[in-house]
C-alpha cells in the first residue's frame, strides 16, 4: 500500500458538492461518498482539517438587496449545517470528529480555538471548521487559507467540479488548456478562477500549496494524499 506523502491537510469542499444531482440541500449519498474517502485518508494516518461552504443552502453574494453583512451571516449558518452533516456521516463510519465554529454556538459545536484544533488533529480526529472566518466579506476559500495557515497544514486540497485549473472555462471552450502546475502569482496575475484573490494572496504569503482536483470521484482525495498525479498543483 502506498504511504501518504502529506502529514496534515486542509480539505476545502464547496457546499454545492454536497447537494449532489439535485443542486440544493444535502444529498446524503454524496456526503457518505465524500466521508468514506476522508475516512480512508484518516486510516492512513493523515491529519485532516475540513472547511465546507454553504452554497447549497445560501449564497450571500446573490442575496439581492439584503444587507451584505446579514447575508454573509446567514451563509455562515449554512456552513454549520453542512459541517454537522459531514460530522454525523463520519461518526457513523467510526471516524472521530469535532466541529468547531468561528461564531460561538456552544450547544451545537466547539468554539474555534487554534490550539484545541491542533490537539484534536494530533489525536487523530478530523476537525471541521464551520462559519468561515466568522467575518462578513470573506469567502470560505479565505477561511480555508486562514485555517490551513493556523494549523500548519502542508497543503490545501480544493475539491471542485473540474479536474484542475484551465486557462478558460473548459465547459464552454473545448480548446481550454489545463495547467499541471501554477504559482500563486500566476493565479493572481491571470485572474484564474481557483480561489478569490484574498485567499490566493494568503496562501502565497504563507507558502501554502494548493491542489485543485475533481471530486466527481471522491477517491481522488485518497489518490492525492498518496501523491498520485491528480489535478493542478499551485505553489510559489
Amino acid at each position: 500500500m502506498m504511504q501518504p506523502v502529506y502529514h496534515r491537510i486542509l480539505l476545502k469542499l464547496s457546499g454545492e458538492v454536497l447537494a449532489g444531482p439535485d443542486g440544493k440541500g444535502i444529498d446524503f449519498d454524496t456526503v457518505n461518498s465524500v466521508c468514506a474517502a476522508v475516512r480512508d485518508c484518516a486510516a492512513l494516518g493523515v491529519q485532516i482539517g475540513l472547511v465546507v461552504g454553504g452554497g447549497n443552502f445560501w449564497r450571500g453574494r446573490s442575496s439581492g438587496e439584503m444587507d451584505r453583512t446579514r447575508a454573509d451571516h446567514m451563509g455562515m449558518l449554512a456552513t454549520t449545517m453542512n459541517s454537522l452533516a459531514l460530522a454525523d456521516a463520519l461518526e457513523q463510519m467510526g471516524v472521530p470528529v469535532r466541529v468547531q465554529t468561528a461564531i460561538p454556538m456552544p450547544q451545537v459545536a466547539e468554539p474555534y480555538i487554534r490550539n484545541r484544533a491542533v490537539r484534536h488533529l494530533e489525536k487523530g480526529r478530523v476537525v471541521i471548521f464551520g462559519c468561515g472566518t466568522g467575518n462578513p466579506f470573506f469567502s470560505t476559500d479565505t477561511a480555508a487559507a486562514l485555517r490551513a495557515a493556523e494549523i500548519n497544514a502542508e497543503i490545501i486540497f480544493k475539491a471542485t467540479n473540474v479536474d484542475g485549473v484551465y486557462d478558460k472555462d473548459p465547459n464552454k471552450f473545448p480548446d481550454a488548456v489545463k495547467y499541471d502546475t501554477l504559482t500563486h502569482t500566476e493565479i493572481l496575475n491571470k485572474g484564474l478562477a481557483v480561489m478569490d484573490s484574498t485567499a490566493a494572496s494568503l496562501c502565497r504569503d504563507n507558502g501554502i500549496s494548493i491542489l485543485v482536483f475533481n471530486l466527481a470521484d471522491p477517491q481522488n482525495i485518497v489518490r492525492a494524499v498518496k501523491g498520485e498525479n491528480v489535478g493542478t498543483v499551485v505553489k510559489e
